[in-house]
């Protein structure tokens, strides 16, 4: 499993597959989750903009991604 660091309170889905490098474009990311290749917290996601907050699991093509965040300062 990959660790996937974000620096915000959530991603969205379509913008996690960009940032992992599964997909090039927006227009891939879409249909690779509206064809159910897209896994997330083990069950299939079809909603693009499904929010992925640290601690969720995203999988597709073979791959699996954990989703973690960054403290903030103090």
């Amino acid at each position: 499993m990959e660790t996937i660091e974000i620096h915000t309170e959530y991603i969205r889905l379509d913008a996690f597959l960009k940032l992992t490098g599964l997909v090039d474009t927006g227009g891939q990311a879409k249909e690779a989750v509206l064809q159910g290749q897209v896994q997330v917290n083990g069950a299939p996601c079809t909603m693009r903009g499904k929010k992925l907050r640290p601690g969720d699991q995203v999988s597709a093509a073979g791959r699996t991604f954990q989703v973690a965040g960054i403290p903030p300062c103090l």
